[in-house]
């Protein structure tokens, strides 16, 4: 179970704030190839992850301004509620649903980060397909094997992230699945009500 938590320290380091801002939308060195822009980010949050001077604060503030603008929260908050919910909310409710979604990621995997050890990192082949490409990649550790795939698209002419799966699990596909019951059984404040609730121990 260590081993598993390792595998989402991405989506765990990029949700510290949906609000920061994103400087690299204008940085004429931001990687314009999808591979090399995940296996850059990833060696820079490791660098961070490895320095022992850090606390964990100043540590999650470095990562989350390495990472954060590589990944569409818009798009990740869209998605998840899918064809089906998203229509049905207001503007209000989906700015306030975005700001509410991307809160419970970070809640929900903030304390993991402490987990990470100097697991082997193995990157393979991008695969596109239409107007996605996926970035598989490997955690090994010495009894076990992680698989991730990280999915992006381009936005505005830069690659982002919008959804990341583990072992074969989407984290897009796993949220939906459970805010549909929510709203099949109730109303958008029911959604927004419970993601306002504070996470159980």
């Amino acid at each position: 179970m260590r081993s598993f938590w390792i595998a989402i320290i991405i989506i765990l380091i990029v949700c510290q704030s949906v609000n920061a801002g994103s400087k690299e939308s204008n940085d004429p060195n931001y990687p314009n190839d999808p591979s090399e822009l995940i296996r850059t980010k990833w060696d820079a949050v490791i660098l961070v992850l490895q320095k022992k001077d850090l606390d964990q604060k100043a540590r999650e503030k470095k990562i989350n301004q390495i990472v954060t603008p590589i990944f569409d929260f818009p798009l990740m908050a869209k998605l998840v509620l899918g064809r089906k919910h998203w229509p049905k909310l207001t503007v209000s409710q989906r700015q306030k649903f975005t700001g509410l979604f991307i809160k419970k990621l970070r809640t929900s995997y903030r304390e993991k980060i402490s987990l990470y050890t100097n697991e082997e990192v193995l990157f393979k082949p991008a695969v596109k397909k239409k107007s996605t490409v996926y970035i598989p990649m490997e955690l090994k550790t010495k009894d076990k094997k992680i698989v991730l795939m990280h999915k992006l698209r381009k936005v505005e002419k830069r690659w982002k992230v919008y959804d990341v799966e583990i072992q074969g699990i989407s984290i897009l596909l796993t949220y939906r699945s459970q805010f549909d019951d929510i709203l099949s059984k109730g109303t958008v404040e029911d959604l927004l009500s419970r993601l306002e609730e504070p996470p159980t121990k």
